[in-house]
Protein backbone atom coordinates (compact mmCIF):
# COMPACT_ATOMS: atom_id res chain seq x y z
CA UNK A 1 0.00 0.00 0.00
CA UNK A 2 2.67 2.40 0.38
CA UNK A 3 3.14 2.48 -3.55
CA UNK A 4 -0.41 3.88 -4.24
CA UNK A 5 -0.41 6.35 -1.02
CA UNK A 6 2.88 7.90 -2.36
CA UNK A 7 1.84 7.89 -5.99
CA UNK A 8 -1.92 9.39 -5.12
CA UNK A 9 -0.26 11.75 -2.96
CA UNK A 10 2.28 12.65 -5.99
CA UNK A 11 0.42 12.93 -9.30
CA UNK A 12 2.41 11.93 -12.63
CA UNK A 13 5.14 9.50 -10.49
CA UNK A 14 5.87 6.09 -10.91
CA UNK A 15 6.44 3.06 -8.76
CA UNK A 16 8.57 -0.18 -9.88
CA UNK A 17 7.60 -3.22 -7.81
CA UNK A 18 10.77 -6.08 -8.83
CA UNK A 19 10.21 -8.98 -7.84
CA UNK A 20 12.65 -12.05 -9.06
CA UNK A 21 10.32 -13.84 -11.43
CA UNK A 22 7.15 -12.90 -12.50
CA UNK A 23 5.41 -15.75 -11.25
CA UNK A 24 6.12 -14.53 -7.67
CA UNK A 25 4.84 -10.93 -8.47
CA UNK A 26 1.41 -12.62 -9.86
CA UNK A 27 1.48 -15.26 -7.19
CA UNK A 28 1.88 -12.53 -4.23
CA UNK A 29 2.49 -8.52 -5.38
CA UNK A 30 -0.03 -8.20 -8.12
CA UNK A 31 -2.54 -10.24 -6.21
CA UNK A 32 -2.32 -8.15 -3.16
CA UNK A 33 -2.58 -5.08 -5.00
CA UNK A 34 -5.97 -6.14 -6.96
CA UNK A 35 -7.62 -7.08 -3.92
CA UNK A 36 -6.42 -3.84 -1.59
CA UNK A 37 -6.15 -0.64 -4.38
CA UNK A 38 -9.97 0.77 -4.99
CA UNK A 39 -10.79 0.46 -8.17
CA UNK A 40 -11.94 3.84 -8.47
CA UNK A 41 -8.53 5.07 -8.15
CA UNK A 42 -6.35 2.42 -9.82
CA UNK A 43 -7.39 0.49 -13.30
CA UNK A 44 -5.14 -2.79 -13.73
CA UNK A 45 -3.50 -3.97 -17.09
CA UNK A 46 -3.07 -7.83 -16.99
CA UNK A 47 -1.51 -7.39 -20.39
CA UNK A 48 1.56 -4.77 -18.93
CA UNK A 49 1.33 -5.78 -15.54
CA UNK A 50 0.90 -2.17 -14.20
CA UNK A 51 -1.80 -0.02 -12.50
CA UNK A 52 -2.87 3.54 -14.12
CA UNK A 53 -4.08 6.20 -11.13
CA UNK A 54 -6.72 8.58 -11.59
CA UNK A 55 -4.12 11.37 -10.87
CA UNK A 56 -1.76 9.96 -14.11
CA UNK A 57 0.79 8.06 -11.63
CA UNK A 58 1.94 4.38 -12.37
CA UNK A 59 2.40 1.51 -10.18
CA UNK A 60 4.61 -1.19 -12.25
CA UNK A 61 5.19 -4.74 -11.49
CA UNK A 62 8.63 -6.11 -12.98
CA UNK A 63 10.98 -9.14 -12.89
CA UNK A 64 14.95 -9.90 -12.80
CA UNK A 65 15.57 -13.37 -13.21
CA UNK A 66 18.78 -12.70 -14.59
CA UNK A 67 21.71 -10.68 -13.74
CA UNK A 68 21.73 -9.89 -17.53
CA UNK A 69 17.75 -8.83 -17.26
CA UNK A 70 18.77 -5.71 -14.97
CA UNK A 71 19.96 -3.89 -18.49
CA UNK A 72 15.90 -4.36 -19.67
CA UNK A 73 15.82 -1.13 -17.33
CA UNK A 74 17.89 0.99 -18.34
CA UNK A 75 15.66 4.02 -20.00
CA UNK A 76 13.37 3.99 -17.29
CA UNK A 77 12.66 6.67 -14.75
CA UNK A 78 11.43 5.54 -11.27
CA UNK A 79 10.68 7.99 -7.95
CA UNK A 80 9.75 5.23 -5.98
CA UNK A 81 11.13 1.53 -5.83
CA UNK A 82 10.30 -1.64 -4.03
CA UNK A 83 11.89 -5.28 -3.76
CA UNK A 84 10.03 -7.93 -2.52
CA UNK A 85 12.06 -10.85 -1.39
CA UNK A 86 15.65 -8.97 -1.41
CA UNK A 87 17.44 -11.64 -0.48
CA UNK A 88 16.62 -13.59 -4.14
CA UNK A 89 18.39 -10.58 -5.83
CA UNK A 90 22.55 -10.36 -6.25
CA UNK A 91 23.68 -6.90 -4.87
CA UNK A 92 25.00 -5.70 -8.89
CA UNK A 93 20.87 -6.07 -9.70
CA UNK A 94 20.22 -4.22 -6.43
CA UNK A 95 23.07 -1.35 -7.33
CA UNK A 96 21.56 -1.09 -10.98
CA UNK A 97 18.96 -0.48 -10.89
CA UNK A 98 19.17 1.86 -7.99
CA UNK A 99 20.43 3.79 -10.51
CA UNK A 100 17.08 4.28 -12.56
CA UNK A 101 16.07 6.45 -9.25
CA UNK A 102 15.73 10.09 -10.42
CA UNK A 103 12.53 12.77 -10.69
CA UNK A 104 12.55 15.77 -12.61
CA UNK A 105 12.47 18.69 -10.32
CA UNK A 106 8.37 19.48 -11.40
CA UNK A 107 7.53 16.73 -9.78
CA UNK A 108 8.66 18.02 -5.99
CA UNK A 109 9.50 14.57 -4.97
CA UNK A 110 12.62 12.19 -3.52
CA UNK A 111 12.99 9.28 -4.68
CA UNK A 112 13.07 6.19 -2.04
CA UNK A 113 14.00 2.95 -1.98
CA UNK A 114 11.95 0.52 0.09
CA UNK A 115 12.33 -3.62 0.34
CA UNK A 116 11.50 -6.57 2.41
CA UNK A 117 12.88 -9.97 2.57
CA UNK A 118 13.05 -12.75 4.66
CA UNK A 119 16.58 -14.44 5.91
CA UNK A 120 18.28 -17.16 3.41
CA UNK A 121 18.33 -16.80 -0.01
CA UNK A 122 21.82 -16.06 -2.91
CA UNK A 123 21.27 -12.20 -1.25
CA UNK A 124 21.54 -12.95 2.07
CA UNK A 125 25.06 -11.78 2.70
CA UNK A 126 25.14 -8.51 1.39
CA UNK A 127 21.56 -7.56 2.37
CA UNK A 128 22.52 -8.58 6.18
CA UNK A 129 25.60 -6.41 5.93
CA UNK A 130 24.08 -3.32 4.39
CA UNK A 131 20.84 -3.47 6.25
CA UNK A 132 20.98 -6.00 9.18
CA UNK A 133 24.68 -5.48 10.48
CA UNK A 134 24.46 -1.32 10.04
CA UNK A 135 23.16 -0.43 13.39
CA UNK A 136 20.65 -0.96 16.12
CA UNK A 137 17.43 -1.96 14.44
CA UNK A 138 15.00 0.95 14.23
CA UNK A 139 17.75 3.17 14.07
CA UNK A 140 18.67 4.93 11.19
CA UNK A 141 21.91 5.25 9.78
CA UNK A 142 23.73 7.80 7.68
CA UNK A 143 26.43 8.02 5.64
CA UNK A 144 27.79 10.68 3.97
CA UNK A 145 28.55 10.58 0.53
CA UNK A 146 30.68 13.57 -1.67
CA UNK A 147 30.07 14.35 -5.45
CA UNK A 148 33.37 14.69 -7.40
CA UNK A 149 31.57 15.47 -10.38
CA UNK A 150 29.03 18.43 -8.12
CA UNK A 151 31.82 19.08 -5.25
CA UNK A 152 28.99 18.75 -3.00
CA UNK A 153 28.17 16.18 0.16
CA UNK A 154 24.90 14.81 1.30
CA UNK A 155 23.32 12.12 3.41
CA UNK A 156 22.17 9.08 2.53
CA UNK A 157 19.63 7.15 5.14
CA UNK A 158 18.85 3.16 5.55
CA UNK A 159 17.02 1.33 8.03
CA UNK A 160 16.39 -2.12 9.30
CA UNK A 161 12.50 -2.91 10.62
CA UNK A 162 12.48 -6.27 11.88
CA UNK A 163 8.86 -7.45 11.17
CA UNK A 164 7.97 -10.83 12.58
CA UNK A 165 5.01 -13.47 12.31
CA UNK A 166 3.59 -12.63 15.41
CA UNK A 167 3.01 -9.08 14.72
CA UNK A 168 1.15 -9.44 11.67
CA UNK A 169 -2.62 -8.86 12.05
CA UNK A 170 -3.84 -10.46 9.19
CA UNK A 171 -3.03 -14.37 10.12
CA UNK A 172 -4.08 -16.84 12.00
CA UNK A 173 -2.54 -18.72 15.03
CA UNK A 174 -2.23 -21.46 12.55
CA UNK A 175 0.80 -20.23 10.43
CA UNK A 176 2.18 -19.76 13.62
CA UNK A 177 1.65 -23.47 14.46
CA UNK A 178 3.18 -24.63 11.43
CA UNK A 179 6.21 -22.31 11.15
CA UNK A 180 7.13 -24.03 14.74
CA UNK A 181 7.25 -27.26 13.76
CA UNK A 182 9.73 -26.86 10.71
CA UNK A 183 13.91 -27.29 10.70
CA UNK A 184 15.18 -25.37 13.44
CA UNK A 185 17.33 -23.06 10.73
CA UNK A 186 13.52 -22.15 8.76
CA UNK A 187 11.99 -21.59 12.11
CA UNK A 188 14.51 -19.00 13.72
CA UNK A 189 14.47 -17.17 9.87
CA UNK A 190 10.23 -17.05 9.63
CA UNK A 191 9.42 -17.02 12.76
CA UNK A 192 11.87 -14.88 14.76
CA UNK A 193 13.29 -13.11 12.15
CA UNK A 194 17.10 -14.50 12.91
CA UNK A 195 19.50 -13.42 10.51
CA UNK A 196 22.42 -15.83 11.57
CA UNK A 197 20.98 -18.70 10.89
CA UNK A 198 18.59 -19.54 7.40
CA UNK A 199 17.27 -22.76 5.39
CA UNK A 200 20.27 -23.72 2.93
CA UNK A 201 22.67 -22.50 4.96
CA UNK A 202 25.60 -25.04 4.19
CA UNK A 203 27.74 -24.50 7.73
CA UNK A 204 25.07 -24.53 9.86
CA UNK A 205 27.22 -25.68 12.46
CA UNK A 206 28.84 -22.09 12.79
CA UNK A 207 28.81 -20.27 15.88
CA UNK A 208 29.41 -17.25 16.85
CA UNK A 209 29.44 -16.58 20.66
CA UNK A 210 31.21 -13.52 22.33
CA UNK A 211 30.63 -14.65 25.68
CA UNK A 212 33.71 -17.45 24.69
CA UNK A 213 35.91 -15.31 22.56
CA UNK A 214 38.49 -15.38 25.76
CA UNK A 215 37.91 -19.20 26.97
CA UNK A 216 37.28 -20.04 23.20
CA UNK A 217 34.97 -22.89 23.97
CA UNK A 218 31.82 -23.34 21.85
CA UNK A 219 32.37 -20.71 19.32
CA UNK A 220 34.31 -20.35 15.93
CA UNK A 221 35.13 -16.84 16.62
CA UNK A 222 37.34 -15.54 19.18
CA UNK A 223 40.01 -11.95 20.09
CA UNK A 224 43.93 -12.59 18.64
CA UNK A 225 45.84 -13.69 20.49
CA UNK A 226 49.90 -13.61 20.50
CA UNK A 227 50.64 -16.62 17.82
CA UNK A 228 54.07 -18.77 18.81
CA UNK A 229 56.58 -18.08 16.22
CA UNK A 230 56.95 -22.07 16.29
CA UNK A 231 53.48 -23.31 14.98
CA UNK A 232 53.55 -23.90 11.22
CA UNK A 233 51.94 -21.23 8.97
CA UNK A 234 50.03 -21.64 5.98
CA UNK A 235 48.38 -19.31 3.16
CA UNK A 236 45.25 -20.01 0.73
CA UNK A 237 44.64 -17.88 -2.21
CA UNK A 238 41.79 -17.98 -4.45
CA UNK A 239 42.64 -15.53 -7.76
CA UNK A 240 40.14 -12.93 -8.66
CA UNK A 241 40.01 -9.70 -10.70
CA UNK A 242 36.57 -8.27 -11.57
CA UNK A 243 35.48 -10.71 -8.55
CA UNK A 244 37.05 -10.70 -5.12
CA UNK A 245 40.23 -12.67 -4.53
CA UNK A 246 41.06 -14.00 -1.04
CA UNK A 247 44.16 -14.53 0.98
CA UNK A 248 44.13 -15.94 4.27
CA UNK A 249 47.04 -16.53 6.60
CA UNK A 250 46.68 -19.81 8.93
CA UNK A 251 48.41 -20.99 11.86
CA UNK A 252 48.26 -24.40 13.05
CA UNK A 253 48.37 -25.64 16.94
CA UNK A 254 50.15 -28.16 18.43
CA UNK A 255 46.72 -30.03 19.23
CA UNK A 256 45.86 -29.63 15.56
CA UNK A 257 43.54 -26.34 15.62
CA UNK A 258 43.80 -24.29 12.74
CA UNK A 259 43.89 -20.60 13.47
CA UNK A 260 42.50 -18.30 10.64
CA UNK A 261 44.50 -14.83 11.54
CA UNK A 262 44.57 -12.70 9.01
CA UNK A 263 43.04 -11.75 5.71
CA UNK A 264 42.92 -9.63 2.72
CA UNK A 265 40.05 -9.88 0.86
CA UNK A 266 39.99 -8.09 -2.65
CA UNK A 267 36.35 -6.72 -2.77
CA UNK A 268 35.49 -2.86 -3.75
CA UNK A 269 33.80 -1.35 -0.60
CA UNK A 270 30.01 -1.80 0.13
CA UNK A 271 29.71 -3.89 -3.31
CA UNK A 272 29.29 -7.61 -2.30
CA UNK A 273 31.30 -10.03 -4.55
CA UNK A 274 33.48 -7.59 -6.86
CA UNK A 275 36.50 -7.33 -7.36
CA UNK A 276 39.30 -4.54 -7.00
CA UNK A 277 40.40 -5.57 -9.96
CA UNK A 278 44.09 -5.76 -9.00
CA UNK A 279 46.58 -7.31 -11.62
CA UNK A 280 48.76 -10.31 -10.20
CA UNK A 281 52.22 -8.59 -9.56
CA UNK A 282 49.79 -5.71 -7.42
CA UNK A 283 48.55 -9.08 -5.37
CA UNK A 284 51.81 -10.36 -4.89
CA UNK A 285 53.29 -7.11 -3.66
CA UNK A 286 50.07 -6.83 -1.09
CA UNK A 287 51.10 -10.33 -0.20
CA UNK A 288 54.44 -9.78 0.98
CA UNK A 289 53.75 -6.25 2.31
CA UNK A 290 50.82 -7.71 4.81
CA UNK A 291 53.98 -11.04 5.35
CA UNK A 292 56.07 -8.47 6.82
CA UNK A 293 55.75 -10.09 10.66
CA UNK A 294 56.57 -12.94 9.36
CA UNK A 295 59.73 -12.02 7.15
CA UNK A 296 61.21 -10.18 10.15
CA UNK A 297 60.65 -13.03 12.46
CA UNK A 298 62.09 -15.81 9.95
CA UNK A 299 58.78 -18.19 9.72
CA UNK A 300 58.30 -19.49 6.71
CA UNK A 301 54.60 -19.56 5.43
CA UNK A 302 53.78 -22.77 3.19
CA UNK A 303 51.26 -21.14 0.81
CA UNK A 304 48.53 -22.66 -1.40
CA UNK A 305 46.05 -21.55 -4.41
CA UNK A 306 43.48 -22.92 -6.72
CA UNK A 307 45.15 -25.11 -9.60
CA UNK A 308 43.36 -22.77 -11.69
CA UNK A 309 46.45 -20.08 -11.57
CA UNK A 310 48.55 -22.37 -12.97
CA UNK A 311 47.30 -22.33 -16.00
CA UNK A 312 49.67 -21.46 -19.07
CA UNK A 313 47.26 -22.13 -22.05
CA UNK A 314 47.00 -18.29 -22.97
CA UNK A 315 50.24 -17.23 -21.90
CA UNK A 316 51.99 -16.24 -18.79
CA UNK A 317 49.76 -18.06 -15.76
CA UNK A 318 48.93 -16.00 -12.63
CA UNK A 319 51.15 -18.00 -11.02
CA UNK A 320 53.98 -16.86 -12.81
CA UNK A 321 53.28 -13.77 -12.50
CA UNK A 322 53.04 -13.75 -9.33
CA UNK A 323 56.44 -15.36 -8.92
CA UNK A 324 60.27 -13.55 -8.42
CA UNK A 325 61.87 -12.93 -12.28
CA UNK A 326 58.57 -12.09 -14.08
CA UNK A 327 59.41 -9.24 -16.16
CA UNK A 328 62.63 -8.32 -13.94
CA UNK A 329 61.32 -8.64 -10.55
CA UNK A 330 62.81 -9.50 -8.20
CA UNK A 331 60.48 -10.29 -5.02
CA UNK A 332 57.50 -12.29 -5.75
CA UNK A 333 55.22 -15.03 -4.06
CA UNK A 334 55.45 -18.95 -4.90
CA UNK A 335 52.60 -21.22 -4.10
CA UNK A 336 51.69 -24.73 -4.12
CA UNK A 337 49.32 -26.42 -6.17
CA UNK A 338 45.81 -26.75 -4.33
CA UNK A 339 43.54 -29.48 -4.17
CA UNK A 340 39.92 -27.98 -5.54
CA UNK A 341 37.87 -30.90 -4.84
CA UNK A 342 34.84 -29.31 -3.68
CA UNK A 343 32.98 -31.99 -1.67
CA UNK A 344 35.75 -33.58 0.16
CA UNK A 345 37.13 -30.12 0.83
CA UNK A 346 33.85 -29.20 2.35
CA UNK A 347 33.60 -32.07 4.74
CA UNK A 348 36.86 -31.30 6.15
CA UNK A 349 35.53 -27.99 7.24
CA UNK A 350 32.41 -30.08 8.33
CA UNK A 351 34.86 -31.92 10.87
CA UNK A 352 36.61 -29.01 11.18
CA UNK A 353 33.52 -27.02 12.75
CA UNK A 354 32.40 -29.77 14.81
CA UNK A 355 32.94 -29.09 18.80
CA UNK A 356 34.80 -32.03 20.41
CA UNK A 357 32.89 -33.05 24.86
CA UNK A 358 34.83 -29.92 25.84
CA UNK A 359 33.65 -27.54 23.28
CA UNK A 360 36.45 -27.20 20.90
CA UNK A 361 36.55 -26.83 17.37
CA UNK A 362 39.65 -27.50 14.98
CA UNK A 363 38.56 -24.42 13.01
CA UNK A 364 38.58 -20.76 14.79
CA UNK A 365 38.92 -17.53 13.71
CA UNK A 366 40.06 -13.96 14.82
CA UNK A 367 37.07 -11.74 14.97
CA UNK A 368 39.74 -8.93 12.89
CA UNK A 369 38.75 -11.41 10.33
CA UNK A 370 36.02 -9.43 8.88
CA UNK A 371 35.28 -10.41 5.64
CA UNK A 372 35.74 -14.19 5.95
CA UNK A 373 32.94 -13.49 9.05
CA UNK A 374 30.81 -11.37 6.82
CA UNK A 375 30.95 -14.38 3.95
CA UNK A 376 31.21 -17.88 5.72
CA UNK A 377 28.64 -17.91 7.65
CA UNK A 378 26.00 -16.90 4.84
CA UNK A 379 26.74 -19.43 2.02
CA UNK A 380 24.05 -21.45 0.91
CA UNK A 381 23.61 -24.70 -0.99
CA UNK A 382 23.40 -24.76 -4.62
CA UNK A 383 19.97 -25.36 -6.14
CA UNK A 384 21.42 -27.76 -9.21
CA UNK A 385 24.31 -29.44 -6.86
CA UNK A 386 22.76 -30.47 -3.65
CA UNK A 387 25.90 -31.30 -1.71
CA UNK A 388 27.60 -28.27 -2.80
CA UNK A 389 28.15 -24.47 -2.07
CA UNK A 390 26.43 -22.03 -4.22
CA UNK A 391 29.37 -21.28 -6.99
CA UNK A 392 27.57 -18.07 -7.64
CA UNK A 393 27.54 -16.54 -4.00
CA UNK A 394 30.80 -15.25 -2.41
CA UNK A 395 32.64 -18.51 -1.72
CA UNK A 396 36.25 -17.73 -2.14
Amino acid sequence: MDALFRCLKNPGTTAVIFRRSYGELEDTDIKEAQASYPEKLATYNAGRHEFRLINGSKILFRHCENEADRFKYSGIEIQFLYFDELTSFEQVIYDFIKTRLRAKKSLGVVPIVRSASNPGNIGHGWVKKMFVDAGPYMEIQEQEIYSETLHKTRKIRTQYIPALATENPFITDDYIFELEQKPPALRAALLTGCWDSFEGQVFSEWRDAREHYDDRLWTHVINPFPIPTNWPRYFGFDHGYSRPFSCGWYAMSPDGCLYRYREWYGCKPRQANVGLELTPVQIADGILEREAPEIEDNIKVLRVADPAIFDKSRGDSVADQMAPGFMGRHKGVLFNRGDHARIPGKMQIHERLRFDEKGRPKLQVFNTCKEFLRTFPTLPYSTKKPEDVDSDAEDH
